[in-house]
């Protein structure tokens, strides 16, 4: 299904009516309400869209431009969301359904006027969507989501959450969405964010490819990354080994997050994408 489908956004409005209801139109239950004229400093012009709220436009700007733009403004409150989209040929077979739990999570963020940034994680850091703010930006940014492709011949999350601190300097809520199937690990990404000042959650997104090995006999094996070819003979005890590793390795990802206060949801392409995002929010939102 497109992102940008009809049925697919009001699949999204769905989800964006039980964060309002269970956690007031925000992802994270302990923000406080946007208070009335304190905190509140102007950021940037934007073009008006249809949905945005009539009474930011600046009609002195309209007057000499001829054009409808609205003032944005930045409250004490209101979070800038950056999203680490895995985008690494690993991903191709969950690449849908992890672009899918970001466009919901993207959508309740642009509804609560938080500002939106999506990266693209391989072997650096690619933009997919420029900093967004406001609710009339969310079909544009369901198109950049929906355009996205995966790229790079590798993963190497700590040199993506290095950029991302390059760039952006204001502290924020970092979602990353991957298998986290890094091969140097994602311990020393997950610290340096952390050390960074960002709130992290991430979601583990797997398949039953990922977790079970069904190959017997002689093989060769290529990897979708960086296309290495290796022969292998595969017997019964080594299938088992390997599922045994990839339980290990989640494991450790769980006991790692638990011990440094990072939120984690681990999931399977098989779980309708809605069902996560609902059990996101009625535990609380992106806290850990």
């Amino acid at each position: 299904m497109l992102l940008t489908d009809p049925a697919f956004i009001r699949r999204l409005e769905s989800l964006y009516l039980l964060a309002r209801k269970v956690l007031g139109g925000t992802l994270q239950a302990d923000r406080k309400s946007a208070r009335k004229g304190a905190g509140i400093t102007f950021a940037d012009y934007s073009e008006y869209s249809f949905g945005d709220d009539y009474r930011a436009i600046d009609w002195r700007v309209y007057a000499r431009l001829d054009a409808l733009m609205i003032k944005l403004f930045e409250l004490e409150e209101d979070v800038t969301i950056y999203f680490l989209l895995d985008a690494s040929k690993s991903m191709d077979a969950k690449f849908l359904y992890a672009r899918q739990l970001v466009a919901a999570l993207a959508y309740v963020a642009l509804h609560s006027l938080d500002k939106v940034v999506i990266y693209g994680i391989a072997e650096e850091l690619r933009p997919v969507t420029r900093p967004t703010l406001g609710r009339g930006k969310t079909l544009s940014v369901l198109q950049e989501l929906e355009e996205a492709q995966s790229f790079g011949k590798g993963t190497d999350f700590t040199v993506a959450a290095r950029q991302l601190c390059q760039w952006h300097k204001k502290r924020g809520m970092v979602i990353a969405v991957s298998d986290f199937f890094f091969p140097a690990g994602f311990e020393e990404g997950l610290k340096f964010l952390r050390w960074n000042h960002h709130d992290i959650f991430c979601i583990q997104v797997q398949d039953r490819a990922d977790r079970e090995c069904r190959l017997k006999g002689d093989v060769e094996l290529q990897c979708v990354e960086s296309g290495q070819l290796r022969k292998l003979t595969i017997t019964g005890s080594e299938a088992r080994a390997y599922e045994q590793a990839v339980r290990d390795w989640n494991a450790h990802l769980n006991e790692f997050c638990a011990a440094g206060g990072i939120g984690l949801v681990s999931t399977t392409t098989e779980v309708p994408f809605e069902e996560i995002i609902q059990n996101i929010l009625r535990r609380g939102g992106l806290v850990s």
